[in-house]
C-alpha cells in the first residue's frame, strides 16, 4: 500500500472513533454510521442466541442505544481491535447482561440490583461460551455479507450516476462469490456489445468492486496494514460451510 493510501486511512470511521474515544461529535457520528451499517449481523446473532419473548430487532436497538452512549468505546485500545471484533464482543456482553437480569428477576422479582460483579454468576457466560464457535461463525458470515451488500450498493449508485445501470444489472453476476455467472456471449447479445468489450467491462467491474470492498473493510480497522488479513477473513467467512 502506498503512502497516500496510508495517509487517507487515518480519516476512516473506526480510527476516528478510537482517536477521539467518542468524545467528539464527529467520532460519535462515525460510530453511529458504523452501527447502522452493521445492524444486520447483530440482529442475526441475537436471533440465534435467543431473546426470550423480545423481538431481536428491538433488542438490537436497545444494544445500539447503549453502545452509542458517551464513552461506549472507552475501553478499546486505539492501537488494537477491529470494529468487527469489538462489535461481536459488545453484543455478547449485552446478551450476558440481559440473561443475568432475567435470572435475577425470576429469582427475586423485579427489584433493583447492583451491577453484576465478576465471578458472581458465571452460568450465562459458560452457556454463551459453549455456543461461541458456532455463533462467531454466524456473525462473521453476516458481517461479510453486509460488507458485500454495501459494496454492491455503492457500485449500483455509481452505475446510476454514469448511466450504466443496464450494463451493471447484466454483468453483476460476475461479482458473486458463490454463484455461477452466465455466458459472456449472452451478455454481449443483451447489451449490444462485442464479446471483447464485455470481457473488458467485466474486468473493470470486478476491479472496482474489489476496491469498494477494500474501502468498506478499511473503514472498520485500526490500521492500514490489517486490510489484507481482514479481506482474507471475509472471503473465508463467505465460503465457509
Amino acid at each position: 500500500m502506498n503512502s497516500s493510501e496510508t495517509n487517507t486511512f487515518v480519516t476512516t470511521r473506526w480510527t476516528q472513533v478510537l482517536a477521539a474515544r467518542g468524545d467528539s461529535e464527529a467520532a460519535r457520528a462515525a460510530l453511529s454510521e458504523l452501527c447502522s451499517a452493521y445492524y444486520g449481523p447483530v440482529v442475526a446473532f441475537l436471533t440465534h442466541t435467543g431473546c426470550g419473548a423480545d423481538d431481536p430487532r428491538d433488542v438490537a436497538h436497545e444494544f445500539f442505544a447503549v453502545l452509542l452512549e458517551r464513552d461506549g468505546v472507552g475501553g478499546v485500545e486505539p492501537a488494537r481491535g477491529r470494529f468487527r471484533s469489538y462489535l461481536l464482543g459488545a453484543v455478547k456482553h449485552h446478551v450476558t447482561n440481559r440473561r443475568v437480569r432475567a435470572m435475577r428477576e425470576k429469582r427475586g422479582g423485579r427489584t433493583e440490583h447492583e451491577p453484576l460483579q465478576a465471578g458472581t454468576d458465571t452460568t450465562v457466560e459458560r452457556q454463551l461460551a459453549a455456543d461461541s464457535p458456532k455463533l462467531d461463525t454466524l456473525f462473521d458470515h453476516e458481517w461479510a455479507m453486509a460488507v458485500i451488500e454495501r459494496a454492491l450498493a455503492a457500485l449500483q449508485r455509481e452505475a446510476a450516476a454514469d448511466g450504466t445501470e443496464r450494463q451493471f444489472a447484466v454483468l453483476k453476476s460476475w461479482l458473486s462469490f458463490d454463484g455461477i455467472p452466465g455466458s459472456q456471449a449472452e451478455a454481449a447479445f443483451q447489451l449490444g456489445m462485442s464479446g471483447g468489450a464485455v470481457k473488458v467491462a467485466v474486468h473493470r467491474l470486478r476491479r472496482r468492486f474489489r476496491e469498494l470492498v477494500r474501502g468498506e473493510i478499511a473503514q472498520t480497522l485500526p490500521s492500514a496494514e490489517e486490510v489484507e488479513a481482514e479481506l482474507r477473513h471475509l472471503i473465508e467467512a463467505l465460503t465457509r460451510e
